[in-house]
């Protein structure tokens, strides 16, 4: 039965995807550590294409839907996609609060004036709609990093569609296992692969999925030309981290979920950003579209002091940028420089597959002793 039939659950192809058949084929689709070919085979040279990475892709699109292009990080795939659909002095409609690496790709080619960017609050469906005429490119970033603010996937599509926009979806956070945006009507949707797809903190890449085969082969001329080819080795452990998301990001949002709950209640977090959080002013909206509130929760403390001492604190729960992996990680990203626009106390905690109540207790340990010092300080 082929992997990609809608006869199998998400969960059975990620495991099953694009893995060698017939007898005495392997069970994994090995790393192949070659840069050349033979002449008269599918591919001469490894920036064009490789056997692993073409192994990653199929998995994906049978995930995602669509075409996959593979590419060596996140940001590849995102500055591929950005070049590739919008034309020179062309106009991209995205969300003033996503991803910094997008803003900075943005700003950047602004700047040199190869095209204009619209910043939008994008949870404002109405306002991103008006922003849409005379646009080429919406760019839809959901749950947005690290605010958590929603989207509407399916009205924004719908509106683009009727203006003749590209829309692109950023789905790092959700994962093809909670939000696929290519059924919504999406032409493109992209991941940073490094995070929860890949899952173990020890590889950078990325992707691009296309709805159709003449936007993914210009992706592919942009990997081409830029040189953002996904060496094998980490395309198949990229494969290899794909094979455990279901469990992975099971066990993980379940936890979140939880943890949310619990940080609602502790009297030193003002306020708490998660969509599975009845709370959430994007939680219906979220619960409509996607299948899952994901692993990554941020919340508020006081100010900046106040959660750099939860930082300090902390031994389990590592201090560390990045997400997505088995380890929980948590970093203050008003910290980093480009993030001045957040909250001073915001701090951002991906959820990772420890077991809940070491998490909560090293947490909740933290929290105590800032909430403490910041008694003894007033």
């Amino acid at each position: 039965m082929d992997p990609a039939t809608p006869r199998w659950h998400r969960v059975t192809r990620a495991i099953a995807a694009a893995r060698p058949e017939g007898p005495g084929a392997p069970l994994n689709a090995p790393p192949v550590p070659a840069s050349a070919f033979r002449a008269g085979g599918a591919v001469d040279y490894a920036r064009k294409a490789s056997p692993t990475a073409t192994a990653l892709e199929e998995a994906l699109a049978a995930l995602d839907g669509g075409q996959a292009v593979a590419f060596g990080s996140g940001m590849g795939a995102i500055s591929a996609t950005v070049r590739a659909l919008t034309p020179s002095a062309g106009r991209v409609v995205a969300p003033w609060d996503a991803y910094l690496g997008t803003r900075a790709l943005l700003a950047d080619l602004e700047a040199d004036e190869r095209l204009a960017w619209t910043r939008v609050e994008q949870a404002d469906t109405a306002a991103t709609l008006a922003a849409l005429e005379g646009a080429d490119v919406l760019w839809i970033e959901t749950p947005t990093n690290p605010l958590m603010a929603v989207a509407d996937v399916p009205a924004l599509v719908a509106g683009a569609q009727e203006r003749g926009v590209r829309v692109v979806v950023d789905a790092t956070f959700p994962t093809p296992l909670r939000l696929r945006p290519l059924e919504q009507g999406a032409d493109v949707v992209v991941h940073s692969v490094t995070k929860l797809i890949a899952g173990h903190s020890d590889l950078l890449a990325g992707a691009a999925i296309a709805a159709d085969e003449e936007v993914a082969e210009a992706l592919r001329v942009r990997r081409r030309l830029d040189g953002a080819v996904l060496e094998p080795q980490s395309a198949w452990l990229a494969l290899r981290g794909l094979r455990t998301l279901g469990v992975r990001l099971d066990r993980a949002e379940a936890s979140a979920m939880a943890l949310a709950e619990r940080l609602a209640d502790h009297p030193a977090v003002q306020r708490v950003r998660y969509p599975g959080l009845a709370s959430h002013p994007g939680h219906d909206r979220h619960a409509r579209q996607a299948e899952g509130p994901g692993t990554m929760v941020s919340f508020e403390l006081a100010d900046g002091a106040a959660a750099d001492r939860v930082l300090a604190s902390l031994g389990l729960i590592a201090h560390a940028t990045s997400l997505g992996g088995v380890e929980s990680t948590i970093e203050r990203r008003g910290a980093q420089p480009g993030e001045d626009h957040l909250p001073a106390g915001l701090l951002r905690l991906s959820v990772g597959c420890e077991a809940l109540e070491d998490l909560w207790a090293d947490l909740a340990a933290a929290l105590d002793r800032a909430d403490a010092g910041a008694r003894e300080g007033s």
